[in-house]
């Protein structure tokens, strides 16, 4: 493949800190990489030196003749007076860029819900992305260059961008590279990795599922990395190969070494236990919404929502930005209450909340972390272990020096790591993570997950990352047209949904999937009776795990035989409703083409 761009013996160094030292890496036609790495290893100032926004201290970067470059800011940039039109096509008519069918693409895709003529000042700060995505997507470039695209985009945003992307050149055209914490969006765009570590670039084959499969034998064979970062890389995969992504006809590393690698690697999550557990801190109650209802005035919010929340269950909720997914929330923590409808609590219940304002962490800005963690309790059970609070802080990404360091002079995700330490240490049974995820590298996020795997309560997840998603939850509703929906299919039966509600109130026919379905006639018909099937036994499946969770509460805590019993039943009920969303997620393949 042709050579568009290449760097040759950087180093790049601050007062305090050497950043790179003797880097060399290329850029050809077709190559889709992802930057991932530590915060403040340097991802963002590779990206600028590539791109040319800022010269090394040492090497060069040389291009081909004549390629153009564009490039995404990590923070926006546009001027605040600019309106969304100019900001985007420029001074042209109208008539000029409606002949261009990426613009009109782009446009539709990205900012066709915004005024034309609203200035950069009058939008959020996810209409703004939207709006410098578009502007440099219009563009004709030979090489992009993408700092946090997924910012502020919420998952229909970030699945129309993935789609963009890899059509936007032929397989053997252009080159991308792209930093990001979503390692969805890794997988789904990248076919090379490279990580950003100790002055050094070093190369991946594949996306962020293959680069963990080859990362975790690096470390295998050196034996040199710490052995809890190997271990939840391991765990990850694990995951990574027993969950939903797993199953997609697309596999993105080695079956065959992931299988041998994983072969003694237990689940992520132990569902029994952590459902026992949840049953002894919460007892059969958790929160029931009865046909609940929100109304502000003339508009209707939420309406006839149906939801029993069980013990130890664990949910994500996809919806639009204004869908109502906080109103929901503010029902299950008591912040909202229902117009229409009731809404009951257990008498134990204690909802703590993980959300994107960091207000509780206000009164102590100017406080060292180490005496805000002192003030808590002592200790905190992980895997069956007693950890002290300066030992979680380490296993969530803290150093011994960054202990006595002020609040108000952390990163913003230090400071997301220390708000959800110090909400486990008041040990809530009910944990609401609204967007957690922000400002968060791979490394963090893959430390965290670990953590919740063995965080005994009911947990409630609303984020645009759909790995996280998929790694932290069981099962994910949708809110749609102010009704809570189950999605036995996941993000992807969310977008599919979210595709015809679009097309229908728009008048328009739901668009098709990009390839037509191999099934026809009868054997069309007989599919798709055979999906509504599918969807009723797993309906009646999660019916019947809400009941034996039920028996379970209220069953005597000293029976053994009765609670091994009950136990057997809900890991064959669990088996069930794993071979039935394989079925169905099959079958749901088979219809798409």
């Amino acid at each position: 493949m042709a050579h568009l761009l290449g760097a040759e013996s950087l180093h790049l160094e601050y007062p305090t800190k050497v950043v790179f030292d003797g880097v060399t890496v290329g850029i050809a036609e077709g190559d889709r990489i992802g930057i991932v790495g530590r915060n403040g290893d340097g991802k963002s100032t590779l990206l600028g030196l590539l791109a040319g926004r800022r010269e090394p201290d040492a090497g060069k970067v040389t291009r081909r003749g004549g390629i153009t470059v564009g490039m995404l800011d990590q923070s926006d940039v546009l001027p605040l007076d600019e309106t969304v039109g100019h900001a985007i096509v420029g001074d042209k008519d109208e008539h000029e860029w409606m002949r261009e069918p990426r613009i009109r693409e782009v446009i539709a895709g990205l900012v066709g819900e915004l005024a034309w003529d609203a200035t950069i000042r009058s939008l959020s700060g996810g209409q703004r992305r939207r709006v410098a995505l578009a502007a440099l997507l219009v563009g004709d470039w030979d090489v992009l260059f993408l700092d946090e695209p997924t910012n502020h985009l919420d998952v229909e945003g970030v699945a129309w961008l993935a789609e963009h992307l890899n059509k936007r050149w032929g397989a053997n055209a252009g080159g991308m590279v792209v930093v990001t914490h979503d390692r969805w969006f890794l997988d789904e765009v990248c076919n090379t990795t490279w990580e950003v570590h100790d002055r050094i670039v070093e190369p991946f084959e594949g996306g962020y599922a293959a680069y963990t499969l080859q990362r975790v034998e690096r470390d295998r064979q050196a034996n040199v990395i710490e052995s809890r970062r190997q271990n939840l890389a391991r765990k990850e995969l694990a995951w990574l190969r027993r969950g939903a992504p797993a199953r997609t006809s697309k596999p993105k590393f080695r079956i065959e070494a992931a299988n041998t690698l994983i072969a003694d690697v237990p689940p992520p999550r132990d569902k029994v236990a952590l459902s026992s557990v949840a049953v002894q801190r919460l007892g059969k109650d958790v929160v029931d919404l009865l046909d609940a209802g929100v109304r502000y005035g003339d508009r209707q919010i939420l309406q006839d929502v149906e939801w029993r929340i069980a013990p130890g269950e664990r949910t994500g909720i996809l919806g639009v930005n204004g869908a109502g997914k906080s109103t929901l929330l503010g029902l299950v923590s008591g912040s909202v209450q229902p117009t229409s409808g009731v809404v009951k609590r257990g008498k134990t219940v204690n909802v703590a909340i993980l959300d994107q304002q960091l207000a509780e962490l206000e009164p102590v800005m100017d406080e060292p972390v180490r005496v805000i963690v002192g003030r808590q309790k002592a200790g905190y059970a992980v895997d069956g272990k007693e950890m002290s609070p300066g030992q979680l802080l380490e296993r969530l990404g803290f150093s011994s020096a960054q202990l006595s360091t002020p609040v108000k002079d952390l990163s913003g995700g230090q400071r997301r790591r220390l708000q959800l330490l110090l909400i486990l240490l008041r040990e809530p049974n009910v944990l609401i993570l609204d967007e957690p995820t922000n400002d968060m590298d791979t490394d963090m996020l893959a430390a965290i997950e670990d953590l919740l795997d063995t965080w005994p309560g009911t947990l409630l997840v609303v984020s645009h990352d759909r790995y996280l998603l998929e790694r932290v939850t069981d099962q994910q509703y949708a809110v749609l047209e102010g009704r809570l929906r189950h999605l036995p299919g996941g993000v992807e039966e969310y977008l599919r949904l979210r595709r015809a509600q679009d097309a229908a109130s728009a008048g328009a026919p739901v668009k098709a999937a990009p390839k037509a379905s191999s099934l026809a006639g009868a054997e069309l018909r007989n599919a798709q009776k055979e999906l509504q099937r599918l969807e009723r036994q797993l309906k009646k499946a999660d019916d019947d795990r809400k009941k034996l969770h039920e028996r379970f509460a209220s069953a005597d805590q000293g029976d053994f035989a009765a609670l091994s019993a009950l136990q057997s039943q809900m890991a064959e009920v669990d088996a069930r409703v794993e071979e039935t969303e394989l079925a169905w997620l099959e079958l749901s393949e088979q219809l798409e083409g």
